[in-house]
């Protein structure tokens, strides 16, 4: 049995950082854990924006709250210059925490459910740059569609529940419950869909019935789960909707700042040796390649 010390090497997986570089507007920009830009040179939408990464004893001994010139160089450095939206795939802090800040500073819509909401009246946005959602809506922004399946987060959830009253940083981490975990279908007007499932929950039939050619697959403590659990995860989600391309995200330490080079999370909260000894055998065995995104990179998974 492996002690809990250390941290898988990405050395292993260097040859999956092949996500073609975008060469059209189309464009899906990995930024670490959850977050992703997707942009079609027109429109950019957004998920989570979580930037702050505050340390682990922040984290675990103090309170947190966004940090103003981290938010800023991040958005600079990826070109956020023109988002519709933002949505949290759910609250917990390694999402949301930077979500309200980001709709402050670039005009942009603040989507989820209520516990979104609470953060961003709490980081105080007004009403009419919050929209809440329940399973099965669908919000436009430019030529992209977002429909919002509830989901469920991966055991365990270390701060489950709703956030009932606007949060009001700084607080503690444990203030940003997971409220609504969702799976999110992006569709595209040029034809292409995409999957963001940002936590490695699942709800069986979910999916079932919708489409997308690309999934992106949170796997954060997928490691920790036993292989059954694993394959459900994949059959609920890739082959529920059919994806063809997997590209893998929620596998970095976010305790670490964007500006130093990713590392995956230590064996103590996560397994990713074990998560891709069982995914790898599974993507082969459906034809479906796996990839992980290389972060601030324009890439192009529908290439």
């Amino acid at each position: 049995m492996r002690l809990p010390l250390g941290r898988p090497s990405l050395e292993p997986y260097r040859d999956k950082f092949d996500v073609p570089e975008a060469a059209g507007p189309l464009s899906v920009t990995f930024l670490g854990v959850a977050t992703l830009l997707i942009d079609d040179g027109q429109t950019q939408v957004m998920t989570d924006g979580f930037f702050s990464r505050p340390g682990l004893l922040s984290v675990g001994l103090g309170r947190i709250a966004p940090d103003p010139g981290r938010i800023d160089a991040c958005l600079e450095r990826a070109g956020v210059t023109r988002l519709g939206l933002i949505t949290p795939v759910h609250s917990h802090f390694d999402h949301a925490l930077d979500a309200a800040a980001v709709a402050d500073r670039t005009d942009a819509l603040l989507v989820g459910g209520e516990s979104t909401a609470n953060i961003g009246r709490g980081g105080g946005l007004p009403d009419d740059r919050i929209e809440v959602v329940a399973s099965g809506d669908e919000v436009a922004a430019g030529a992209f569609s977002l429909t919002f399946i509830a989901s469920s987060h991966c055991p365990p959830d270390r701060f489950p529940g709703e956030i009932t009253a606007p949060v009001r940083p700084p607080v503690k981490a444990a203030a940003y419950k997971c409220g609504e975990a969702w799976s999110i279908l992006v569709a595209h007007a040029s034809g292409s869909r995409m999957l963001i499932q940002g936590s490695a929950g699942y709800v069986e039939g979910a999916l079932d019935g919708h489409q997308a050619e690309v999934a992106y697959l949170g796997i954060g403590q997928l490691g920790k789960q036993d292989e059954a659990y694993v394959r459900a995860y994949w059959q609920h989600t890739v082959r529920a909707v059919g994806a063809r391309t997997v590209v893998l995200i929620h596998w970095d330490d976010f305790f670490r700042p964007l500006d130093q080079p990713l590392r995956s999370l230590p064996y103590l909260g996560d397994d990713l040796d074990f998560t891709m000894q069982v995914l790898g055998p599974l993507a082969e065995e459906d034809g479906v390649s796996l990839h992980f995104p290389t972060v601030w990179r324009r890439e192009d998974p529908w290439a």
